[in-house]
């Protein structure tokens, strides 16, 4: 049965596509010789390695929701999942290198969208996890199936750079946020009876009048 080996080489951003998408090389080997894969059903986990990178004071404070205060990251700071990806590879023998097309969402309520919004550089450490089925054949024998072992993994450190420059790309000077109907009526209403033309000065003026009400209690 086929040894597949994977290995995670670079990323870089779609740049036209319908939604904010990360394309990773894959490159896939074989290492049975005398096998032709025909095809391989490949499931991908991709988690952040959160515990793998130093953090600044400004990131700290930024991932206090996700982590709480830096004094307790010794027993908060852990490993997130970011997505799944399911991927059909086409047919090779001993090697390939394919692209692995990675979805990103700039939904806050998302843990990896969270974590990744607060960095400012550096890299994020990824752990790619692989299961599947692969479909091959030997010389003289039939169409086989295999299934891909749950222990084959790849780690890939992306730089901070590629995520920040593709979502600027798609949601140029612009962060989105996702609030609940009633939630959302309420703050309509309140643009419109102050007459505010964006939804910038409606968030300003809330922000404003807080500031007022508890000069020590907000943070700008």
């Amino acid at each position: 049965m086929p040894e597949l080996d994977f290995l995670v080489s670079a990323v870089e951003a779609m740049p036209y596509a319908a939604v904010p998408t990360l394309l990773f090389k894959l490159a896939l080997r074989n290492a049975t010789e005398g096998e032709q894969i025909h095809a391989v059903m490949l499931r991908v986990q991709i988690r952040i390695e959160a515990t793998k990178r130093h953090y600044d004071a400004e990131a700290e404070a930024r991932l206090l929701e996700l982590f709480g205060e830096p004094n307790r990251w010794d027993h908060t700071l852990r490993s997130l999942l970011w997505t799944h990806v399911a991927l059909s590879v086409p047919p090779f023998s001993a090697h390939l290198v394919a692209d692995l097309p990675v979805v990103c969402t700039y939904d806050f309520d998302v843990v990896g969208s969270k974590y990744l919004n607060a960095l400012e550089d550096g890299d994020v450490p990824l752990l790619f996890l692989f299961s599947g089925t692969a479909l091959y054949s030997r010389e003289g024998s039939g169409l086989q199936v295999a299934q891909i072992p749950w222990e084959k993994e790849a780690t890939f450190r992306m730089p901070v750079k590629v995520w920040r420059e593709m979502i600027e790309h798609y949601f140029p000077n612009t962060a989105w946020l996702r609030l609940r109907r009633d939630v959302f009526d309420r703050l309509y209403r309140f643009k419109a009876h102050n007459a505010l033309l964006t939804w910038e000065e409606t968030f300003e003026r809330l922000l404003q009048h807080e500031a007022e009400r508890e000069p020590h209690a907000w943070i700008p």
